[in-house]
């Protein structure tokens, strides 16, 4: 009942979560499309749906042969144009599709709202904590004596003095104790009856 709860799942750290958003859409446009395939896969083994898996596959044999178009025709050729900006929308295809998944697959974590930390919980009956409090006098106003002729100074009065320790810690310490003691005298009773 007071035990552990479930571990909460086990999410990336917001470092490796930013880490993974740069670095894949990165691979994609930083080879010209050549492995815009890899945020596409890393997507089909998060999502686990067969479209996300077809289009990971698919993507790999057709930015090599597009690749291939424009390495084996002259530049000149229009083909080639086309070719090359088909892997260049490819490629930021597969960029933009891997940023808008990943940034909907982990929303920002509320706040937490700020709470006062609670005691962890023992055994028994809850107890009332102690408040342990600080109260500082309020100031009283010095005044000098009047000086009269032929008399003694009469001395200010003194602010009363504070304790500097903590109030003493409360008794339960004490209850336990005694209810201990009374335990062991009754399980004395016990053996010796026996």
């Amino acid at each position: 009942m007071y035990g552990p709860g479930a571990a909460p799942p086990r999410r990336e750290s917001d470092g490796a979560a930013i880490t993974l958003r740069v670095l894949f859409p990165a691979l994609s446009v930083l080879t010209c499309g050549l492995l815009s395939c890899a945020p596409l896969f890393r997507i089909a083994v998060l999502r686990s749906k067969p479209l996300d898996w077809i289009l990971a596959i698919v993507s790999l044999p057709v930015s090599v042969t597009l690749f291939g178009i424009i390495g084996s025709l002259p530049e000149e050729d229009t083909r080639t144009d086309v070719a090359l900006a088909l892997l260049l929308l490819l490629a930021i295809g597969s960029a933009v599709y891997f940023l808008i998944y990943d940034i909907r697959r982990r929303p920002t974590p509320p706040a937490p709202p700020y709470a006062r930390p609670t005691p962890p919980s023992g055994y028994g009956h809850p107890q009332p904590q102690p408040q342990q409090t600080w109260q500082v006098p309020p100031p009283q106003p010095h005044t000098m004596p009047a000086q009269t002729m032929g008399t003694n100074p009469v001395p200010a009065p003194t602010p009363p003095q504070q304790n500097p320790t903590p109030p003493a810690p409360p008794h339960r310490i004490d209850q336990v104790r005694a209810e201990l003691d009374e335990l062991s005298d009754y399980l004395r009773k016990q053996d010796g009856g026996q």
